[in-house]
């Protein structure tokens, strides 16, 4: 008998499957141990000795595998085929060693990109050796993200308040961000004017004709640069004749792009599904892992952590084989179509991700899949198929157009676009971001007959203005390209990556784009100011050339760590004489249109409005930085930083306070204010005077007498409940809006419902809290969301909606889903591993599964909150790194 080990327990039962009964396989849950969060992980004082930590969890499986290797015949290490799971293999082969189970047993390592039976089989046919380059390049990486994250997050601490972390490549991302709202805001509007005329044929048809150009001169866009020269051209084109001088029709052959990367199946989902990157590697990888289909459980797609563009051979025979069946043997080219990769520092060991089975079409499938696992299969398999298609066919015709009034000429240009054969369109097209142009080809549509030397009437001149428009914000996906472009991270590393920012409220989501946090930008501008070399895009690019060199095996892993310690830790060094005070000096000037943003009276930003002498600046306190006054403390004015970023967000902030009218009953006056903790109503003045915070989603510059005598009469009485006579109340409290009845809570969908719910649905709402019985000590139970199975051990697992979030239950165990997981996407294997990392008390990133497990890097950043840089890691009164389930005060309801 012999012993597989693989990351997830679905795996494990169809690869046994797969195998039969020669072979007993077993999962890992992931990584089976991780570099412990506290002092002492990383020691570049003995040539960065890594000190590994099992948690508990991790420790009974371990010991179930070395149970069963000891009476086996060998062992084969069959993790996931990219250098995580190298790494995997990697651990759990030093682990059995330092049990001294294998006693000289043989050890292999088996990839394959597909759990389909042919691909597991090919690779138990074909072992090998565990690759030592790749995990060499993995432990560089996992020591070099923990350097950084556990040196560099301290000074923030220290320097900046109300920071939360700083990483390797996290930090690169957020600046991104930062400096495109940079750009933004230093963006200057510029006036532009279009002419075009509606003419018509001698056979009556209409079409539309650009001018570009004009007395001899060719126009640029956007070269009309007002309404006076605007209102020339037009006086010109509105008196001219106009002739056809040209027309010619070319044929224009629009080829098919490559099968999915990581990176551009991230992208494509955003755009075409509104996917998240996160919620993007959720569906694929159950997508990967497959389903029961006829009774035996395939794998729909191949590994989806790839950044190489090339299909195996045999697949690209299959996909030949269904474009014939599915579309005709026109859509077939001629010859296969091959691929090579555009991004910086890619590696081609990987196949693209495309289908297992080209004849499994969406279709087919459809019963098996629910509706985002659907999509995302459709969009997988149609580009798939349309990178072999044939290439798409275009007519594009363009006619030149001579307009003469009275010798004064002008040129015009009509172009149009017909598809004579759609090929790989027929299957498969993209969708940019940011208003650019599709790629089917049709963007100008067809163009009447138009013969050379003909007349045309002319209909009416139209002539418009615009101004031109600040770069757009970036997206997930569009940030995801550019970091790919830069060869910044790596595509196992983007979703985590984006997480993290989210999670640290570096930035927030607002209609798909990306806003910079007044938070990330401080944090951006200290290390761009203080650590400049480490937030360059070519230096962290260069690093990963680095690592990925390691990998190939042409550099010493090691010596790339000392390379880059001695420079980082004489910078770390250098900013314990850095005082407070100088790091503000620096932010109030590279922060200047975050903090004093412009005033509609046109007077100097940074002079304090209420006291009219003091100079405002960025102080820094207990709960990050805000903007105070000079003259503290005979002067208490403070406005905080827009939670928002950007300038126009911030020039919306209370300057002083705003009388909103009287209350009639106490006769106090109310007010809107702004505090270090966001815009409030005060009502009267004094210690005693109340306050209500402004609830999300209300802006200050909405706020009318009514909506503040609504907030701050609060708690509102609805009316006496029919049965028990006692009141029901509604309000807004720490975890959101609510009901109260007779001490218990029920949870309302949203702020308004505290001001508009009636009598009738507050008792329904109360009646369904009800009846989900109690859960303890008084408690409600919580419904089940999702049923998920039954746990090994026994029990059902199911996803329930708490007080606190969502939470996975077991018995009497209760695992909070991490932030921004989807309830209903969770798998059971994720379930057990948050389960087992609750039970254990241990973090649950050590045993998480692939989709789920973050970043070295975002792991590392999770460090204490206190630490000191030394010659060694950051001295850190640490505590456990701790799991999901516990990152609110409470797992359960």
């Amino acid at each position: 008998m012999n012993v597989v080990v693989v990351e997830s327990p679905a795996k494990a039962k169809t690869i046994n499957k797969y195998l039969g009964a020669g072979y007993k396989v077993l999962a890992s849950f992931g990584h089976v141990r991780d570099l412990p969060a506290k002092d002492g992980s990383v020691l570049p004082d003995q040539d960065f000795e890594m000190l590994w930590e099992v948690d508990g969890a991790s420790a009974k499986r371990m010991k179930d595998i070395a149970d069963a290797v000891k009476s086996s015949d060998g062992l084969f290490l069959a993790t996931d085929p990219d250098r995580e799971g190298e790494a995997i293999s990697w651990h759990v082969l030093d682990m059995l060693n330092k049990k001294r189970v294998l006693n000289g047993k043989t050890v292999k390592r088996v990839v394959f990109n597909a759990i389909t039976k042919k691909a597991v089989l090919d690779a138990m046919a074909e072992p090998r050796d565990i690759d030592v380059p790749l995990v060499d390049a993995y432990l560089a990486r996992r020591a070099l993200d923990y350097l950084v994250g556990f040196n560099l997050s301290p000074v923030l601490w220290r320097k900046l308040p109300g920071a939360r972390s700083a990483g390797r490549v996290q930090s690169v991302a957020l600046r991104l961000v930062c400096d495109r709202e940079s750009e933004i805001e230093r963006f200057i509007s510029e006036e532009y004017w279009n002419l075009s005329a509606l003419l018509k044929t001698p056979r009556g048809d209409e079409f539309e004709a650009k001018l570009v150009a004009a007395n001899g001169k060719r126009l640029q866009a956007r070269s009309i640069a007002n309404g006076e020269e605007a209102g020339k051209l037009k006086a010109l084109l509105e008196g001219a004749s106009y002739v056809v001088d040209t027309v010619e029709a070319k044929p224009v052959k629009r080829n098919p792009g490559p099968p999915f990367t990581t990176s551009t199946l991230q992208q494509a989902a955003s755009s075409k599904l509104g996917f998240s990157a996160s919620r993007t590697m959720q569906v694929a990888q159950k997508l990967y892992e497959g389903f029961d289909i006829g009774g035996e459980t395939v794998g729909l797609i191949t590994y989806m952590r790839t950044d190489g563009v090339q299909m195996a051979p045999e697949a690209i025979d299959a996909a030949r084989g269904a474009i014939v069946d599915q579309f005709g043997q026109r859509y077939l080219p001629e010859k296969a179509r091959f691929y090579s990769t555009k991004a910086k520092n890619a590696q081609e060991a990987h196949e693209a991700i495309r289908p297992t089975d080209f004849n499994r079409s969406p279709d087919k499938v459809r019963q098996y899949l629910d509706a985002d696992q659907l999509k995302l299969y459709d969009l997988i398999w149609k580009r798939g198929i349309a990178s072999q298609m044939a290439s798409a066919e275009i007519e594009r015709t363009t006619a030149e157009i001579t307009a003469d009034n009275n010798g004064e000429k002008a040129g015009l240009r009509a172009v149009g676009s017909v598809i004579r054969f759609d090929g790989f369109i027929a299957a498969y097209t993209d969708q940019k971001e940011d208003g650019e142009q599709s790629d089917d080809g049709d963007e100008d549509g067809r163009l009447p007959e138009i013969n050379a030397r003909e007349n045309l009437a002319k209909q009416k001149i139209n002539s418009s203005q615009h101004f031109t428009e600040p770069p757009p914000r970036y997206s997930e996906a569009s940030l995801i390209k550019k970091m790919e472009e830069l060869g910044i991270g790596r595509p196992s590393t983007y979703a985590a990556t984006l997480a993290t920012l989210r999670d640290r409220e570096y930035v927030i989501i607002d209609k798909r784009k990306l806003i910079p946090h007044s938070k990330g930008r401080l944090v951006t501008a200290f290390l761009e100011s203080f650590f400049t070399k480490y937030v360059e895009y070519d230096f962290t690019a260069d690093l990963e050339e680095k690592l990925d060199r390691i990998s190939a095996g042409e550099l010493n892993w090691k010596q790339v760590l000392r390379d880059f310690w001695q420079d980082f830790f004489a910078q770390i060094e250098d900013t314990k004489e850095l005082r407070v005070t100088n790091v503000l000096d620096s932010l109030n000037e590279s922060l200047a249109p975050l903090v004093f943003p412009k005033r509609e009276d046109g007077s100097d930003p940074r002079i304090c409005q209420v006291c009219g002498t003091g100079n405002l600046s960025l102080k820094l306190g207990k709960y990050g930085a805000f903007v105070g006054c000079s003259n503290y403390p005979e002067c208490n004015y403070t406005r905080q930083l827009s939670s928002e970023g950007g300038a126009e967000a911030e020039g919306a902030a209370l300057n002083e306070p705003k009388a909103l009218g009287t209350d009639p009953v106490t006769g106090e006056e109310l007010t809107l204010r702004s505090g270090r903790f966001g815009p409030y109503i005060q009502r009267g003045d004094g210690k005693d005077a109340k306050r209500a915070s402004l609830p999300k989603g209300w802006r200050p510059e909405e706020i009318d007498y009514e909506k503040a005598m609504a907030l701050i009469s609060l708690p509102r009485d609805i009316g006496k409940h029919p049965e028990s006579g006692k009141m029901i109340s509604s309000g807004i409290g720490r975890y959101g809006p609510f009901l109260l009845h007779d001490g218990s809570y029920a949870n309302l969908e949203s702020v308004e419902d505290v001001f508009s719910i009636g009598l009738n649905r507050a008792v329904a709402v109360i009646a369904d809290k009800a009846s989900k019985g109690p859960a303890g000590r008084g408690r409600t139970a919580a419904a089940a969301l999702k049923e998920l199975g039954d746990h090994p051990d026994g029990g059902a697992i199911t996803v329930r909606d708490g007080k606190y979030g969502p939470y996975v239950n077991w018995g009497k165990v209760n695992a909070t889903l991490p932030k921004g997981t989807d309830p209903q996407a969770l798998t059971v294997e994720e379930a057990l591993v948050l389960i087992a990392a609750k039970a254990g008390k241990a973090p649950a990133a050590k045993g998480k599964p692939k989709a789920k497990a973050a970043s070295a890097e975002a792991k590392a950043t999770k460090a204490p909150a206190k630490a000191k840089a030394t010659k060694a890691p950051a001295k850190a009164k640490a505590t456990k790194a701790k799991a999901p389930a516990k990152k609110t005060k409470k797992s359960e309801e």
